[in-house]
Parts: structure tokens; sequence; C-alpha cells
């Protein structure tokens, strides 16, 4: 299989676990896309069900395939999201981030009963940092920011390359919510708990990309098939 199949098979498997009446978080990125595009057409089929979209990107999708969303703060409570990952280890700890909507995904995640992860194997790791750490940051104060993300990282012994992220303008990415993303490229994350602790004591930084502690289960689409992964049980 190419890797289009491997998320469109873990998509379907992913839309067996929504029922009717739930309040569904729809994720960001290609492999959520796939999930939306499928559910779209549960939809269309008589599943009764309202979403809360993680980006502009995905709400445009869902509306076009038939999904009614719903304002978040009429629905603060969320039966389950599904969502991509940038990474994921066998403890289902995961970068996220990847596609910019990282912030919202984490807010949607964090309002969640349950979090469903849906990626092909490539996203596997024994440990993360291998894909860049996103970490969302206000616009004012940039270079101040960088230099405060990279000592506390350093804390972390996280160590390596701190980027802006650009479109393909050259122009910095701005995110749903006005923001600029730095690319850190740690490479290995011995400890992401600490990382995750130390990042947000830079006043500027609004949100990372370590998702730890929120994701229940992992459908990992490979070429022998699907394989799905349980939070231990001191993660769930």
């Amino acid at each position: 299989m190419d890797a289009s199949e491997k998320k469109r098979r873990a998509a379907e498997k992913a839309v067996e676990y929504i029922t009717d009446g739930m309040v569904v978080g729809l994720g960001t990125g290609s492999t959520a896309a796939e999930f939306v595009k499928l559910l779209g057409a549960r939809v269309a089929q008589g599943l009764d069900i309202k979403a809360i979209p993680t980006s502009d990107a995905t709400a445009k999708l869902a509306a076009e395939v038939g999904i009614t969303l719903v304002d978040f703060e009429a629905y603060p409570e969320i039966d389950v999201t599904v969502d991509g990952a940038d990474e994921v280890d066998d403890r289902l700890r995961l970068i996220k981030g990847g596609g910019g909507a990282l912030l919202r995904e984490k807010i949607v995640a964090a309002a969640s009963d349950q979090v469903i992860i849906i990626a092909d194997d490539t996203k596997q790791v024994a440990k993360l940092g291998r894909f860049p750490l996103p970490v969302e940051v206000v616009p004012f104060g940039l270079r101040a920011t960088m230099a405060m993300v990279e000592v506390l990282a350093g804390e972390a012994d996280a160590t390596g390359p701190i980027t802006l992220r650009r479109g393909l303008d050259g122009a910095p990415f701005v995110t749903d919510s006005g923001n600029h993303v730095l690319d850190c490229a740690f490479g290995v994350i011995n400890a992401p708990e600490l990382l995750a602790d130390l990042l947000p004591l830079a006043p500027g930084v609004v949100e990372h990309g370590l998702f730890l502690d929120l994701a229940d289960l992992a459908i990992i689409a490979s070429d022998e098939g699907l394989t799905a992964v349980e939070a231990p049980d001191d993660e769930q």
C-alpha cells in the first residue's frame, strides 16, 4: 500500500467508533482529511452527529461533505476526537503541528472524552524528535522568544536549530489564531515531559506540539494491515 491508501484504511477504522448523537472533534492534516471525507459519506447515509473542527481548512472540508458543524462554546464537551500525528511513540506520546493547527488541536483534544489518532506506520517512532517540534508563538518579540525557547529547551537537553516557519511565498507562516510557528529540530527528545513543562515558561510561547497524556488509542496502518495501540493505563 502507498501512504495515501494506509491513511484511508486507518480513517475507515476510526469511523467505526462514531455513533449517532456524538459530538466529534475533527483533526487537521492529510490523514484527518481522509477521516472527514469518510465521515461525511456516513452522514449522507443517515449518521446523526455534530462536529467541532480544529482549523479553518477542516471546517471548509467538513461543510463541503455535509457534516454539521457547531459552536465549540455551545458544545464544550466532545465525545471523541479523531486526528493525525506527525509522530507517535509506543506510549502514545505525540508530536503534532506540522500543519500549523496545534493550538486548536490541543484545545479540542483536551476537551474530548476519547482521542483517537490515525496514522500510517511511517509516523511510528521509538523516541520522539525525528520530526521538528512545532512551537506556536506570538509575533511580538519573536527573536526574544526564540532565544528563550532555546535556553529552556537546553535545560531538557533538547538542542538543535530553531527556525521560523515560512509559507511558499517566503513570508512567515500565520496560524488560524494569528500566530507564528517555530520548528525546533532537536533530534531525539529524551525527556519530553520535562520539555513540555519548560517551554511554556517563555512568555511568548502560546503552545507546543508535544501531545502527552492525551491520546487514548492509535490506529496504525501498515502493509500488514491495521494495528490498534492503546495508551498505557497510567496514561489514560
